[in-house]
């Protein structure tokens, strides 16, 4: 990738080392933002000498951007080897959203001494952002966007836009404010460059615009922003008060932070802080182990039942063919269930007050599901134990199938009620609660059917 975007020199002075000829090449580099993620990838497999005098050699604006990219891990390695006076400017430089997103994750000794080495100005606005609760929208918005007065023209507007924008700016949308600032409008810049320049703001304002909430879950700017098609949204205070912007690409951090933290609970594992080759096999152990210790006690459940009913296996054989399908088929549609329910309610398609509609709809998918299932099993219980074999199997399908069905449906709608994520109802927690529920009802029915 790196030959695909580096001049030929540049790829020679890194490959040779050569950090101070680097820093006086006068060769054009690539725009930080499309360079940045692939200078990462070469800064961290350096020695960490190497790294800061490859670090150094970066010019002013791509060293900010690759800064950015980098975990806290490996920014708090680097930053061990920078001078104040290099900190300081570094983190000064840096846009408000990505500064705040790694004092947030960076140990809290050295976020104390980042914070006083800002000037006033930043040091204000960080602690601002810092002080909105931990994975907010405010957290993610940057104050790097233009306003305008609702009294204005459009000239007015495109005078003070030209005077005070600049290029890290978000211009695509302009905020109109009133003189409280509270927020107005959200006109589009190419329907404020086509409109007359003698026309008041008023005469092309609509008054509707979509904003977040400084205190919404991330989760919300996700949503939001995939529902309404938009790469920037507005985030108000309680009083409507304009605050910042959130911009597309920390949403989609937070996409991928929240998918990555779904497939992690989905499989029974504590969602990690940090890629796989960062993590320590301390680590990787300890996220896996507690839920596995979970699942074993919870797998207690259906080595119970089958104890329970010993004697009716020894009494008949052929009942212990079919306990794989059992587990296997109720585990495996409640699981299905829960996944659907889950991302259904991820992306905002189901609310949590439409569970009873939910409930209704997948009772008729259990049945359905459960007969077409239970005529199959009917079918094997006939071939392998003869009529009442297949009857006790059938009956167990049927009955499984809605229970399960319902079960994983209902999972995360109880977790989401008391605050906690409804991913964890799905993979190995509902498969091992169907495997115990299948057997009681296997079990039963032979029971109530041969003896």
């Amino acid at each position: 990738m790196l030959q695909t975007i580096l001049s030929k020199e540049i790829q020679d002075l890194i490959e040779q080392h050569n950090w101070q000829q680097l820093a006086k090449t006068r060769y054009a580099w690539p725009d930080p933002e499309i360079v940045a993620p692939e200078i990462v990838d070469v800064l961290i497999d350096l020695d960490p000498p190497d790294r800061a005098l490859f670090f150094r050699a970066l010019p002013r604006d791509l060293a900010v951007e690759v800064f950015s990219y980098l975990d806290p891990e490996h920014a708090d390695e680097l930053l061990v080897d920078l001078t104040d006076a290099e900190t300081r400017r570094l983190i000064s430089e840096m846009s408000p959203d990505d500064r705040t997103a790694l004092l947030e994750e960076l140990p809290g000794q050295v976020t104390q001494r980042l914070l006083n080495m800002l000037p006033a100005e930043d040091l204000r606005e960080t602690r601002k952002l810092l002080g909105y609760p931990e994975d907010s929208v405010g957290r993610l918005m940057t104050p790097d966007y233009i306003k305008v007065r609702r009294e204005w023209t459009v000239r007015q507007a495109l005078d003070h836009i030209r005077k005070i924008g600049e290029e890290d700016d978000e211009l695509s949308v302009i905020y109109v404010t009133n003189a409280r600032g509270r927020l107005v409008d959200a006109i589009p810049l190419t329907q404020l460059v086509l409109a007359d320049p003698e026309q008041p703001l008023t005469d092309i304002m609509d008054y509707s615009f979509v904003c977040l909430s400084a205190t919404d879950d991330q989760e919300e700017a996700v949503r939001v922003m995939h529902r309404y098609n938009r790469l920037m949204l507005p985030v108000i205070d309680t009083s409507g008060i304009l605050l910042g912007v959130v911009t597309i690409d920390s949403v989609m951090d937070v996409s991928e932070e929240e998918v990555t933290e779904d497939f992690h609970l989905s499989a029974a594992v504590t969602p990690l802080r940090t890629g796989y080759w960062d993590t320590s096999a301390f680590s990787l152990v300890r996220s896996r182990i507690g839920w596995l210790a979970v699942l074993v006690v919870v797998n207690l459940l259906s080595s119970g039942v089958i104890a329970a009913y010993e004697e009716t296996l020894e009494a008949v054989v052929v009942l212990a063919f079919f306990i794989p399908l059992i587990i296997d088929t109720g585990g495996n549609t409640g699981s299905q269930s829960a996944t659907l329910m889950i991302r259904a309610m991820s992306i905002g398609d189901v609310k949590m007050d439409q569970w009873l509609r939910v409930f209704l709809k997948e009772l008729l998918i259990g049945i359905a599901i459960g007969v077409i299932l239970g005529v199959m099993g009917f079918g094997l219980g006939l071939w392998r134990g003869g009529p009442a074999i297949g009857l006790v199997v059938f009956l167990t399908m049927v009955t499984m199938l809605v229970i399960t069905n319902l079960f994983g449906m209902l999972l995360p709608f109880m977790l989401a009620r008391v605050n906690a994520d409804p991913a964890i109802a799905s993979g190995p927690l509902v498969t091992s609660l169907a495997d115990a529920a299948g057997l009681l009802i296997y079990f039963s029915y032979a029971v109530m059917v041969l003896f």
